[in-house]
């Protein structure tokens, strides 16, 4: 990847609108969720249309702050992630996904990640009664899928961008491999990279190991703290999340994270508690959690990630019609 590529300015709205190389990302985009909808709809899933604005939002989005908005009076949110809906939608159907926009002031030091966009786009999917294994799965199939109907549909785009199939075929060759957080960090640290224990993995981890991966391979088992309130702890291994995330091969890092969900509502008030949060922020979802939300897991994928990574872009911003990078004004 090229870090000057991805830190540069970026190109005026007609430029990049202009470019075949942008009409070649934003097609292989389309076709990439082309497949993705007919993978989950043959798989039994409804697609819903996702809210924007609400009274809360996803608190688990690391290191990035919320936008408010005036609500009639009331101090709302755009949403940072729909985890929260995603999980009151199961009482309309089982299986649910959305092609979700998501908008996160992350901070300025991301703006050269390659990865990290203010306004993005993510692939929701959420399944009642399902295991984290159970959307790992789903998570697993779904992703190959994407990348066989984008070599059997986008070969025109995939030669105009100059991106080498066979990572792409590699993705399809084989099971995704699995590792407990504790051994991602021990990996880092044979490297010399210090990465904490108890934490995320930190961006420039995240790239080592993944550069170093010959194929996609799960995180799992973060440690409790680290991520939202809504993953559920194992509760055979305290202080241990039923959690995950994609990381893909090449250097392109996470894809998705993904988890099984808590749905009692007294670990929820517990868990909100613990980080610190006024649990009356949340009266709607804990109201509904008190009534009885079904159990669930599922996961998020990073829609210009992804296509970044379909593509072999040098950064995410190339995946988008209008890209907003951290700290620059863009319309």
């Amino acid at each position: 990847m090229s870090a000057d590529t991805a830190g540069a300015a970026l190109p005026t709205p007609r430029a990049h609108l202009t470019s075949d190389r942008t009409r070649a990302a934003l097609t292989l985009q389309g076709r990439f969720l082309a497949g993705a909808r007919d993978f989950l709809v043959s798989e039994g899933f409804t697609e819903l249309l996702p809210p924007t604005i609400g009274p809360v939002t996803d608190p688990g989005a690391r290191g990035a702050k919320q936008v408010d908005i005036d609500y009639y009076g009331h101090r709302y949110k755009l949403m940072t992630s729909g985890i929260l809906y995603k999980q009151a939608s199961l009482l309309s159907f089982d299986k649910i996904f959305h092609v979700a926009p998501n908008v996160r002031l992350e901070p300025l030091e991301t703006a050269v990640t390659h990865r990290h966009l203010v306004e993005f786009h993510q692939l929701d999917v959420e399944i009642a009664g399902a295991s984290r294994e159970d959307a790992m799965d789903v998570a697993e199939r779904l992703t190959k899928h994407c990348v066989e109907h984008v070599l059997s549909t986008a070969q025109e785009q995939l030669e105009i961008l100059a991106r080498e199939t066979e990572q792409l075929k590699q993705v399809c060759a084989a099971p995704y491999g699995r590792k407990r957080h504790s051994e991602a960090v021990a990996e880092l640290r044979a490297t010399g990279y210090d990465q904490a224990e108890n934490t995320e993995i930190e961006w420039e981890g995240e790239e080592i190991i993944s550069a170093a991966a010959p194929h996609p391979f799960f995180i799992t088992d973060y440690p409790k703290g680290s991520r939202g309130f809504y993953d559920k702890e194992n509760t055979e291994d305290p202080g241990v999340l039923r959690n995950f995330d994609l990381i893909f091969p090449g250097g392109f890092g996470e894809m998705m994270s993904g988890s099984e969900r808590e749905a009692d509502y007294r670990n929820l008030m517990m868990r909100i508690r613990e980080t610190g949060e006024n649990p009356a922020k949340y009266e709607w979802y804990l109201t509904l959690a008190r009534e009885g939300i079904p159990s669930s897991a599922g996961f998020g994928l990073g829609v210009e990630r992804f296509t970044r990574f379909l593509g072999g872009l040098d950064a995410v911003w190339q995946a988008s019609g209008y890209p907003k990078l951290p700290g620059e004004p863009r319309p």
